[in-house]
């Protein structure tokens, strides 16, 4: 029997690996890990930040069975979870999220295996982990003799926990590899903040173990029997994870020199390829990229482009290799873009071919520029607290982790890159751009273009707000009346409803489970807080008494922005909205709804008035 080997980790000191984490740690697929960066070329702005996805791995493991001990977990099930944490990052690509932008944005190049398209890297982790690691006849062999299991039926049942299937008999597991509070995002929030010097990732990891339970096959923070004071430091330990991820995405992955790095790079690849495609076509390049998620570390993928790509590409490698990291000449964020705008490029950025339509004409039409449009993903949606005796959602009992999900869900940036020595040359300015102008009459255009191809059930969310509010709105005299859905409990139930109904499934194509209980959709909570990010809706806070506590839920309207853009939606989809408006006017009273009254000029903010008098 092999001994066990210790690893010295700068982030978790002393790692203690088995026989069966050393054979897998000798296996091709996991020494590829030590040859890509943890977060690309992000060491152009943070040098110290050049740690692989190798170690993020170990630190993974580590972090799992930290976590597994603390929720009193026996040891196969630890065994399951350390090798999930170890092998999560397997299907990585060599600088994974150009690749994968890539593949969004062309999905004629999308690679098919086991007669399916793999699009991301979770799907080529669950295929290597199932398929190619029980190949290998020392682990196969090590897995049937010594721990009794088929290793196909053993590492199958791995890759779901490592990649957040709850599918599986005991979803904690998956959880506590792929959740809201989870080892993965543990460790690499605790090893970027260590190698980035950016001390924005700070978790206080000991409370948030002895905060966390099991209750019904789900992981929960708090326990049954916790004082007033435990509930505070587990609602502040948790906390403390949703802030240093909120600036993990501001100071990191935001940074507009990341952000430059990045797209040059992108841009490089994506002409790389084009080029392929027009010498080999679609099929031949997916195998291509086959290998970008299986064989190829960073430094082949740079090597792929030298020896491919064409002078362009060649020339924005070189650049990034001297230095000459392109410089930001125009910048829109949250802040500056109208509620209106910021709707319609958050759901341009969600579909890879209408952001790489809207990039390239930005491009067309001001010259000489790369253009970024970014947004932050993973908004945290499905943590559970036990607080005072009951499980309840972590963003419902705390108003900063429900701040926080709305801070994660805004972010987003519009940048125009440019070579440092055009930028000096030309001095351009966003004025000088005219992006704004340009991006209000692209918006639409692209938005009509993505409608043709695909329903969007977040405009369905928006319609049935919309149809809700047109049903109750009534002006008098220079003020408004509006209605308040004060139960987001009947807005699951409401779209759930929807779906069933053939004529709606595809605009409401949302997923729901009960596994808390009652009908839920993470979705559809994604969904309605990035409406409540980009202006589009507003979410007012309510307290109420429930079982001698002060309890807080959230209750949401339509901004007079939100009214705007919905109105714009009506002609696109009539018969749905038609068929929504009859079911609502058939249960108008069954709307749990509060009537607020405000001043007509307060509630329209940016826009001329409306003419006041009765509604129709």
């Amino acid at each position: 029997m092999t001994k066990p080997l210790v690893v010295h980790d700068p982030v978790h000191k002393t790692i203690i690996l088995s026989e069966l984490e050393q054979l897998l740690i000798g296996t091709p697929q996991l020494q590829r890990l030590r040859g890509i960066q943890q977060l690309g070329l992000a060491d152009v702005v943070f040098p110290g930040a050049n740690h692989s996805r190798f170690e993020h791995s170990l630190g993974t493991m580590h972090t799992a069975s930290l976590l597994g001990r603390s929720v009193g977990l026996d040891n196969e099930d630890i065994m399951k979870l350390r090798l999930a944490g170890l092998l999560h990052d397997v299907g990585h690509s060599a600088f994974s999220h150009a690749v994968e932008s890539v593949l969004k944005r062309d999905p004629a190049i999308q690679p098919k295996m086991c007669e399916n398209c793999f699009v991301d890297h979770e799907a080529f982790t669950k295929y290597i982990i199932s398929e190619v690691i029980p190949e290998d006849n020392i682990i196969a062999r090590y897995v049937r003799d010594e721990l009794g299991y088929d290793p196909f039926e053993f590492f199958n049942e791995v890759s779901k926990i490592a990649t957040g299937d709850l599918s599986i008999e005991k979803p904690y597991l998956s959880q506590l590899m792929s959740g809201d509070i989870d080892a993965d995002r543990i460790d690499f929030l605790l090893r970027d903040s260590y190698h980035t010097g950016v001390s924005l990732g700070l978790i206080d990891i000991d409370q948030i173990m002895q905060s966390l339970c099991i209750v019904d096959n789900n992981v929960v923070l708090g326990s049954l029997g916790s004082g007033s004071f435990d509930e505070e430091l587990t609602l502040a330990a948790a906390e403390s994870m949703l802030i240093a991820r909120s600036h993990h995405y501001t100071a990191i992955i935001h940074h507009p020199r990341t952000q430059a790095v990045r797209v040059m790079l992108l841009y490089a690849l994506e002409m790389t390829l084009k080029q392929q495609k027009e010498q080999f076509g679609d099929e031949a390049v997916g195998t291509m990229v086959v290998d970008f998620f299986t064989t190829y570390n960073d430094a082949d993928l740079l090597n792929f482009i030298n020896a491919k790509g064409g002078e362009v590409a060649r020339g924005l490698l070189q650049d990034i290799r001297n230095g000459q990291i392109y410089v930001p000449v125009a910048r829109s964020n949250q802040k500056t873009l109208s509620p209106g705008t910021k709707m319609a490029l958050s759901t341009i950025a969600r579909s890879g071919k209408a952001t790489r339509m809207f990039e390239n004409e930005l491009e067309k039409r001001l010259g000489n520029v790369l253009v970024d449009l970014s947004i932050a993903t993973g908004v945290p949606k499905s943590a559970r607290v036990m607080v005072g005796g009951c499980e309840n959602f972590f963003y419902d009992e705390s108003a900063l982790a429900n701040g926080l999900v709305r801070a994660i869900s805004r972010q987003m940036s519009l940048t125009v890159f440019t070579h440092p020595d055009v930028a000096i040359a030309s001095e351009l300015s966003s004025a000088q751009l005219g992006m704004r102008d340009i991006v209000d009459d692209l918006s639409p255009k692209l938005l009509h273009f993505i409608r043709e191809g695909q329903y969007l059930p977040i405009e369905g969310l928006i319609l049935l707000l919309y149809a809700i509010h047109e049903m109750f709105e009534e002006v008098h005299d220079g003020f408004v009346s509006i209605p308040r859905i004060r139960n987001i409990t009947w807005l699951y139930k409401k779209v759930a409803f929807f779906k069933e109904d053939i004529r709606l499934k595809y605009l409401f194509d949302y997923e729901f489970h009960t596994r808390y209980g009652f009908l839920y959709s993470n979705k559809v909570y994604e969904d309605i807080q990035l409406l409540v990010a980009m202006g589009i809706v507003d979410e007012d806070l309510r307290y109420f008494e429930k079982d001698g506590r002060f309890r807080q839920r959230y209750e949401y309207v339509l901004t007079d922005a939100g009214v705007q853009y919905a109105a714009d939606l009506v002609d696109p989809y009539q018969r749905d909205y038609k068929i929504i408006t009859s079911d609502l006017t058939m249960n108008k009273h069954s709307i749990p709804r509060d009537i607020v009254t405000m001043p007509l000029a307060r509630f329209q903010s940016d826009r001329g008035k409306r003419t006041s008098g009765a509604k129709k």
